[in-house]
């Protein structure tokens, strides 16, 4: 269940709790990746020491390594990777359409004028901001070729039914279906679940994105049916979010939305929003949507996550998040610390860059991390040009206290 505390007069803000049967998670929430059980360079303590609220799990790649019947045996996806607070998995359907092969596709963009207007988004979050850059996505799906019934492109076949593919590792043949996506996720003891929902790419034709809207509504309706079948009326329940898509389509995002809300959910995302698209879509894409949506249940907004756009969004009224960004930027020996000027908010700084050799300052002086505390820039610049591992796991401290900071300001 939802419980919202406060919302702000002069923008959408929300600030809630989200009561799950593994704890309560205050909102708005930023949840780190742990794709296969497991956040990368990091521990659940140094998750923890952090002040993660709420952590995200792959559905797709802990369901095929190590599989359901190990992390069952375990006692649960939390006993197994030793982490007691609340955990939401995806559904696995944008994984496995990722596994597709890029095939021509459409540019709905030229071809389809929808939001005509390129409206500052991020006028919604804070003029101390870096502007707003189409960088490479948060999320990289590959495109599908339109079929009427059922869609075949490389290890990937879409029908009414369910999504067929071959694991890429293996070669093995498996049928992801919503009961399936369902059954895995309770096996592995989420908290919050995710319905098997259909996310084309940027760009897609209208009527392409009209038949996965199509299919999404059937698959919610019977990802809900089968989880009130499994769950029945006990007391310790996870929650099961629906998801809208319909791409830059307005129409189609509020068809999607208005269709989930007669079946119901404890809660509904909107996805499709971090698929390559422009950013400018974004906003229009919450306008359409967001108005339609119950205040007494919790939003999600997909896959995106910069900090000026998580502002931004929150301004909206959006009250979840996840993102690789914080610690694949880390990997990469980028690092986020608070602006010096008025222009922003903050900046990037890549370590590796040898006016940081003799740079024995810490990386950010404002910041009260385990790396700022004890740790120079210099060393830390030295970690990455020797590739030592230490290096990842300083890094991605830093930029998930970062987050994790911006989150706890936003819920003030």
């Amino acid at each position: 269940m939802f419980k919202l505390i406060t919302q702000d007069k002069k923008t959408n803000r929300r600030i809630g709790q989200i009561i799950t049967k593994s704890g309560v998670v205050r909102t708005p929430v930023f949840m780190p990746i742990a794709t296969k059980g497991a956040v990368k360079s990091l521990t659940p303590e140094d998750l923890k020491e952090l002040g993660a609220n709420l952590v995200l799990g792959n559905t797709y790649h802990l369901w095929l390594r190590p599989g359901t019947a190990v992390i069952k045996r375990a006692g649960g996806l939390h006993n197994f990777m030793n982490w007691s607070g609340p955990i939401l998995t995806d559904s696995g359907g944008y994984q496995v359409f990722s596994l597709g092969e890029k095939v021509g596709s459409v540019n709905a963009f030229q071809k389809h004028k929808i939001f005509p207007s390129e409206k500052n988004f991020t006028r919604q979050a804070s003029s101390l901001v870096p502007p707003l850059r189409d960088t490479v996505p948060a999320r990289r799906p590959e495109h599908f070729e339109k079929a009427p019934t059922s869609q075949r492109v490389g290890f990937v076949k879409i029908t009414d039914k369910g999504v067929e593919f071959r694991d890429p590792i293996d070669g093995k043949k498996h049928f992801l279906t919503p009961e399936k996506s369902i059954d895995i996720q309770l096996a592995l003891d989420s908290d919050i679940i995710m319905a098997l929902d259909e996310c084309p790419p940027y760009p897609t034709t209208k009527e392409q994105m009209a038949a996965a809207v199509k299919r999404t509504t059937e698959w919610a309706v019977r990802c809900k049916k089968y989880f009130n079948k499994k769950v029945g009326r006990r007391k310790q329940r996870p929650l099961l979010f629906g998801i809208v898509q319909g791409g830059i389509y307005k129409d189609l995002r509020q068809r999607s939305a208005r269709e989930l809300l007669e079946i119901g959910f404890d809660g509904y995302a909107i996805g499709g929003v971090a698929v390559g698209e422009p950013r400018q879509y974004l906003e229009e894409v919450l306008k359409a949507v967001i108005p339609l949506l119950p205040k007494n249940k919790p939003r999600y907004l997909m896959g995106l996550g910069k900090p000026e756009e998580i502002m931004a969004a929150v301004n909206f009224g959006i009250d979840m998040f996840d993102c690789v960004i914080p610690t694949r930027e880390a990997r990469h020996g980028r690092l986020y610390i608070l602006a010096s000027h008025q222009q922003r908010f903050y900046d990037m700084i890549q370590i590796a860059n040898r006016k940081f050799a003799k740079d024995f300052k810490p990386v950010d002086y404002g910041c009260q991390c385990y790396l700022c505390k004890n740790y120079s820039r210099a060393y830390l610049s030295h970690l990455f040009k020797t590739s030592e591992p230490l290096a990842l796991r300083l890094a991605s401290i830093h930029n998930l206290k970062f987050y994790f900071g911006l989150m706890e300001k936003l819920r003030k």
